[in-house]
């Protein structure tokens, strides 16, 4: 097993990019909320749609990879990508997966010496 595939490793980089994909969701509604409300900009939409966009292709790929390596049952991985569609929801799913042990974060205790 490759350091980048060990679960660990996958869960970490789960985490990040599930916070990632909620942030760039919250960039994305405020460059709306400018552009169609306050009328004055599209340069938000223009840069944080095509961020988004990408954010949330990768949350996908590491989803799939987190099923494959972390072993996740359906519902789990079905629950991760439903989570990717309304907002902020992927912060949700990441701290019930914490939770619920399907994202392992804890280093492992190391025995003190003496």
């Amino acid at each position: 097993m490759s350091a980048l595939t060990a679960p660990r490793t996958v869960a970490r980089v789960f985490r990040f990019v599930a916070l990632a994909e909620a942030v760039t969701w919250a960039l994305l509604l405020a460059g709306m909320f400018v552009k169609w409300v306050l009328q004055t900009s599209e340069v938000g939409v223009q840069v944080a749609g095509p961020i988004h966009g990408a954010v949330f292709v990768v949350y996908v790929l590491v989803t799939l990879l987190a099923w494959r390596v972390l072993r996740w049952d359906l519902r789990t991985v079905a629950l991760a990508l439903i989570a990717s569609i309304p907002p902020f929801v992927t912060v949700w799913f990441e701290r019930w997966a914490v939770k619920t042990g399907r994202l392992p974060v804890d280093a492992p205790r190391v025995p003190a010496a003496g």
